[in-house]
Formats: structure tokens, C-alpha cells, sequence
């Protein structure tokens, strides 16, 4: 895996079983702490852990709040289902958040929840939207993935003409404040999601735990850009990894575990309830000096 000039490191706060002055207060913190330099929501519907039929807020709304509210993070949702919103409405959405939080968004997106996970099926049904099987959810998030960099570039209104995607007249105005487009973060460990990465990522994050894991659809990745003849080090890797509040050594264990095998954009993610001063505690406890370690993968 290339090596990287520097690692970033960042905050994952789900937004489930708190209320919102709770995770606004975490990222207010966090905005002020340089150690700190993105913040991530996820995009869920129902809540994925604690009381099912809890509190949870939708991603995207909540982003362009908490953009309004701070000024220095790189921010996102880690990531968007592609399932969820018709991909030029998320665009006009991105593009929105992006103007809001004078680009620094970071567009995080995947194909969303695989059917074999319990919950997965549950917030679907609940709102009403489709699930289709795993052929048509990698075909029309290929086709997403394109729409909306299109959307996000072109000039001219344009139609296109999928086999999952049908647009007609179709057209972005405002354009992002990024040019030529934000950072597209594509989220996944399948194979068939890595070959939409190798054409379509800028970054591209993989849940955390099994380094081994990582470092081999890491490699996969790097295989899928060279058939296409993209270089591999054009896509920066990122991991999330859970934060210990109990055993923080167990989390710096993991982190330094991450960055040797060139993961040097690190997602932290906290649990519920946020403690007073976390934004800082993270940065003292878990980053420390690593986010001036330079460099990683070496």
C-alpha cells in the first residue's frame, strides 16, 4: 500500500439515542480542536443499536446544521445509502451542504445495508422504500456514482439514459463550492463495491477491526485500479475504528495497528452518551502526537 504524507483523524457520532444539543455540543468541541480535522454522521433511518425504537436523526438534515455551526471540519456522512434518496435529489442535497459549510464537505456514499444484516430490512420497509437485490443495488449505485459527479460538473443540461437511472433535462445549479466536485468517499469491503470505487472514489473507507481483512481488500482495490489504469495512490484509505472510553489503550493499540498498514485517514467512532469534553479527550487520550506522525505505511 503507498504511503502516506500525513494521517488525518477524525470523529464518527452516531446520531441515535441522543438528542441533538448532544451531539451538537461534541461537534462545537471538536471544531475548536486541531487534532480533530472531519466530523461524520451515518445515514440511517431507525436506530442500529440500543433501544430499536429509539430516537435517531436523518444524516443529511442534520449535516447541513451542524455545517451552519462550525467553520474548520471536513465533514460528511459515512456513509450515504444509495437506496435511500434518487441520486440527482442527493446531489442537489450534497451540493447544498457543500455551499453551507463553504466546502468542506467530504461525500461519503455506498450501496447500502446488506440483506443478511437483521436490521437492515427494517428501516426500508418502515419508510416505504424499495430493497432490491444485490444486482440491481451495485448496478444503480455504478450509475449513481456517475449522475452525480455530472450533475455536479456539466455545464449544460443533459439526459441519461441507464439501465437503472433515467434522467431527462437534468442539471446542477448551484454547482459545489469544490471544484472539480467534493470528495467522493466510497464505503464497503465487497468486491463489487471496490470496482466502483477504483473508477469513482477519492477516498475509500472500510469498517474497522480485522487489519488482515483491510489490508487485503485494500490490495483488491489497488488491483481493480490498475485495470482500469487508474493509480491506486490517487485514493486515500480510510478505516473506521470504535473508541474505548474504558480501555483507550486497547483503541490506540488499533489505531497505530491501522496507520502501519497505511490507513492514514482514521474515522473515530464514538459511542452514546457523548461525555462532557470527548472532542478533547480524544485528541489527548487516542491521537495524541500520531496526527504529526508523518510517514504512515512505511
Amino acid at each position: 500500500m503507498p504511503p502516506v504524507s500525513r494521517p488525518s483523524f477524525g470523529i464518527m457520532t452516531p446520531p441515535q439515542q441522543v438528542a441533538y444539543q448532544d451531539i451538537q455540543r461534541v461537534w462545537r468541541e471538536a471544531d475548536g480542536v486541531q487534532q480533530i480535522e472531519h466530523a461524520w454522521l451515518f445515514d440511517h433511518l431507525m436506530p442500529i443499536g440500543g433501544d430499536p425504537d429509539g430516537p435517531i436523526f436523518e444524516g443529511w438534515t442534520l449535516l447541513s446544521a451542524l455545517a451552519a455551526q462550525t467553520s474548520r471540519l471536513r465533514l460528511g456522512l459515512l456513509v450515504t445509502s444509495n437506496r435511500v434518496r434518487p441520486p440527482a435529489l442527493l446531489a442537489k442535497i450534497a451540493t447544498t451542504v457543500d455551499i453551507v459549510s463553504d466546502g468542506r464537505l467530504d461525500f461519503g456514499i455506498g450501496v447500502g445495508s446488506r440483506p443478511d444484516i437483521p436490521w437492515a430490512r427494517r428501516e426500508y420497509d418502515g419508510h416505504g422504500l424499495e430493497y432490491h437485490d444485490t444486482a440491481h443495488a451495485i448496478g444503480s449505485f455504478a450509475e449513481a456514482c456517475t449522475v452525480i459527479r455530472r450533475l455536479w460538473t456539466a455545464d449544460e443540461p443533459f439526459d441519461f439514459d441507464g439501465e437503472y437511472i433515467k434522467l431527462t433535462g437534468a442539471l446542477g445549479n448551484p454547482r459545489p463550492v469544490q471544484r472539480p466536485h467534493p470528495p467522493i468517499m466510497i464505503g464497503g469491503r465487497a468486491a463489487s463495491t471496490l470496482r466502483v470505487a477504483a473508477e469513482h472514489a477519492d477516498l475509500w473507507n472500510i469498517p474497522g477491526g480485522d487489519i488482515a481483512d483491510a489490508v487485503q481488500r485494500s490490495a483488491l482495490l489497488d488491483r481493480y485500479c490498475a485495470e482500469i489504469g487508474r493509480d491506486p495512490a490517487a485514493i486515500t484509505r480510510s478505516i473506521f475504528l470504535p473508541v474505548s472510553y474504558d480501555q483507550p489503550e486497547r483503541t490506540r493499540d488499533a489505531v497505530d495497528e491501522a496507520l502501519g498498514a497505511g490507513f492514514g485517514h482514521i474515522v473515530l467512532g464514538l459511542g452514546e452518551p457523548y461525555p462532557v469534553g470527548v472532542a478533547r479527550w480524544v485528541a489527548e487520550e487516542i491521537i495524541g502526537s500520531r496526527a504529526e506522525a508523518a510517514p504512515v505505511g512505511v
